[in-house]
């Protein structure tokens, strides 16, 4: 990607440009789609939550709801998608590992049928490690927000 196409906010990534991105796989993929991406700043990822998911297996059966930590992965994974997307880093073996996560807050239960806005930006960046915030949300309405910290590694 050339650094124009990379400038316009307004850019917006499906799941395959995506996995050119970051190495997550079905079913440890939580994105569907990148949009607003304002290079080195913020993005918002879409995860369109179906009731086929694995994990709704068991949690909870008689009464689905996505587990609060596989939301904080799909933000964690949003910021991912956008460093190796403004660094430019299509097609290369990059990892992005968990450092810590801080002030998690659960609001409102996800279920099937839901299209959670993942809502990330950067706060700080020293070198290979970087630092979020992030904001889940469904119809406008705030479900979890957190704090994180990844390193990008070659």
């Amino acid at each position: 990607m050339d650094s124009e196409s990379r400038s316009d906010s307004q850019t917006t990534l499906d799941v395959e440009q995506i996995k050119r991105l970051i190495p997550h796989r079905y079913p440890f993929l939580f994105l569907d789609r990148l949009t607003e991406i304002v290079p080195n700043e913020s993005a918002v990822g879409i995860k369109n939550v179906t009731v086929n998911e694995p994990f709704f297996q068991g949690h909870f059966p008689s009464e689905p709801i996505m587990p609060g930590v596989l939301i904080v992965e799909a933000l964690a994974q949003t910021a991912g998608a956008l460093v190796c997307y403004s660094l430019g880093d299509q097609d290369k073996d990059r990892k992005v590992y968990f450092m810590s996560v801080e002030d998690a807050r659960f609001r409102k239960p996800v279920r099937p049928g839901d299209t959670v806005r993942l809502h990330v930006e950067k706060k700080q960046q020293r070198g290979a490690v970087w630092k979020f915030t992030g904001t889940a949300k469904v119809d406008g309405a705030i479900v979890a927000e957190a704090t994180f910290t990844a390193m990008i590694a070659a």
